[in-house]
């Protein structure tokens, strides 16, 4: 089986469904050139991040749109376009910035099925690069994780991949979901590669992973934290020690079955999300234990999470703020104690 990038296996997905499916397109800002480029060539490096790259080329102007900066107008025109029977896939160049755009979001896609009685869909994809790249110093206008915030609207879709083929496999579910789904892409793992078939997969919204099993501990981690907890579990099993980790891929729909099953089975529970504590993602799957898992647990639940502060600019603080796995070893460590 190749072996693929992130970046590489997003671009994949896109390409294959677009292939199979007119009404798919996609649409947003520098999604031919890049920065400083000129719109009516393709660069190769298109957006951000490169994973537009080539698609103008294959599918021309009127199915790779690159629009203005106005992620209101970008979101707007994807809700109209999927209440007609297209199926679009929009891009916020950073997930920062789905701020600017929650009207049609988050009182119009999310309400559309509800508001029409379920007579219409609204099939639309919005793609949104998060979190901190260590190291980078992007800062806190570029270093958000937000998709906790999101998870709290009914009638939207998340979903958070960790690897490489669960980004393909995940988006290609989203571009065929006929509600609106919101794609979060970890940043800081575009470069990570694992085996990834180049045929096209669906894996289902709402199944968790378990990339590793263990008796002694539960970890539940999200997007870049999985494979900082990876390293953690890893590093403890050397001792003895071992860890279920549940990589739920989705936060809405969530698999709470296969949370609460380990977490049954362990007796402990350590979670791991890189967003601030407060009605976080942390906070929801603790509080799901307290309520459905409480006469299992044997020890308190404990949060990693990075503080409640914006993201730093300064490298060393940067580093500090984002959850390491020594951080996990750590809460892994005191919930056996």
């Amino acid at each position: 089986m190749p072996v693929k990038d992130m970046r590489t296996a997003i671009n994949e997905a896109l390409r294959q469904e677009m292939e199979a499916d007119e009404s798919v397109f996609c649409i947003g800002e520098d999604l031919v050139g890049g920065f400083g480029t000129d719109c009516g060539k393709d660069q190769g490096n298109a957006g951000s991040f490169g994973v537009t790259a080539g698609l103008y080329s294959q599918f021309g102007g009127k199915r790779i749109m690159d629009t203005p900066i106005s992620e209101a107008a970008i979101i707007g025109a994807a809700a109209g376009a999927a209440l007609v029977g297209m199926r679009p896939v929009a891009e916020i160049m950073f997930a920062d910035f789905v701020t600017l755009c929650m009207d049609p979001l988050v009182n119009q896609m999310a309400k559309f099925r509800y508001m029409f009685g379920g007579k219409t869909t609204c099939p639309a994809v919005v793609r949104l690069p998060c979190g901190a790249i260590p190291g980078s110093g992007a800062g806190p206008h570029h270093s958000q994780t937000i998709y906790a915030l999101m998870t709290a609207i009914p009638g939207l879709k998340v979903v958070i991949p960790s690897n490489a083929y669960d980004a393909k496999g995940l988006l290609v579910s989203a571009i065929r979901d006929d509600d609106p789904v919101l794609y979060f892409e970890p940043k800081a793992l575009y470069t990570e590669s694992c085996d990834v078939p180049d045929e096209p997969y669906a894996i289902p919204l709402g199944e968790a992973a378990m990339p590793r099993e263990g008796d002694d501990v539960t970890v539940v981690a999200f997007g870049a934290m999985v494979p900082a907890a990876i390293a953690a579990i890893d590093s403890l099993a050397t001792e003895g020690i071992t860890c279920d980790l549940v990589d739920p891929r989705t936060t809405s729909p969530l698999d709470e079955e296969v949370i609460l099953e380990s977490v049954e089975a362990t007796g402990r529970l350590v979670v791991v999300d890189e967003s601030p504590p407060r009605c976080g993602l942390t906070a929801d799957i603790a509080a799901l234990a307290a309520d459905k898992a409480f006469w299992s647990l044997q020890a308190p639940v404990k949060q990693v999470t990075a503080p409640h502060a914006p993201t730093p600019f300064a490298t060393e603080l940067e580093l500090a703020h984002i959850p390491s796995p020594e951080r996990i070893t750590q809460a892994i460590r005191e919930v056996l104690a």
